[in-house]
């Protein structure tokens, strides 16, 4: 697969208020920081398709994924996505490895999907215990699982809400290094949801400011840092 951008511009029609425009690169991480309530789960989800009350249109490179005006609008699974939650989402039922395959199996043989998963298990440091099930696991496994599992199938878009929010400090700590690490692997677009400004400071290449769903600002951290803009609504 080509190595495509991420470009859209939309507007919620719903009662969430929400009007943004952006253009990702790829391999480019995007942190989204605001205020509860400032629109940045709602943007995820409406990249995601799970919220669909927007008007707009979403382009993954040549590839349309939401235009209304033609009325295009890709289910979350025609959408080429990886999503890592801050509740890990795994399937208490199914082991590591299995966990991580599920992107796979209507795509490569089980052998291949075993291989893969296998070699992503080992990125994440979890070499080793792919027999065991999310409860034998430790949260910050558990999120290195939920991980490998967003990554296996290579996504045109990598979406990460909140995803070290429910570990200890010290985890994501670790978990934010591990990711750090790891963008050299990730070639597709990334956008991560956090409260957390050294979060953001630390992993992105540029910081979006949300507020009341609008986008204040965009900009690199340092320059976040240096030349703020006016963040008072209108």
């Amino acid at each position: 697969m080509s190595i495509q951008g991420l470009e859209f511009s939309i507007e919620s029609l719903g009662d969430i208020p929400l009007n943004a425009t952006m253009n990702i690169q790829p391999g480019e991480l995007v942190a989204l920081l605001g205020p509860s309530g400032s629109g940045k789960t709602t943007l995820l989800r409406s990249l995601a398709g799970l919220y669909n009350q927007i008007n707009g249109n979403i382009y993954s490179g040549e590839y349309c994924w939401l235009d209304s005006e033609k009325n295009i609008c890709l289910k979350p699974e025609k959408r080429s996505l990886g999503m890592v939650f801050q509740s890990y989402a795994l399937f208490p039922h199914l082991t590591a490895i299995e966990n991580v395959m599920l992107p796979l199996l209507n795509r490569l043989s089980k052998a291949n999907a075993t291989e893969k998963a296998l070699k992503w298990l080992e990125r994440v440091n979890l070499a080793g215990l792919e027999k065991r099930k999310p409860h034998e696991l430790s949260g910050g496994q558990r999120q290195r699982v939920a991980l490998a599992r967003a990554l296996v199938a290579d996504p045109a878009l990598l979406l990460l809400d909140e995803p070290f929010s429910a570990v200890d400090q010290t985890t994501r700590f670790k978990l934010r290094r591990e990711l750090a690490l790891l963008r050299d692997e990730i070639k597709s677009p990334i956008i991560l949801v956090t409260h957390d400004l050294e979060e953001a400071m630390q992993l992105a290449d540029r910081i979006c400011i949300l507020h009341h769903g609008q986008i204040l600002q965009v900009d690199a951290p340092e320059l976040l840092m240096t030349h703020p803009k006016n963040t008072h609504s209108s």
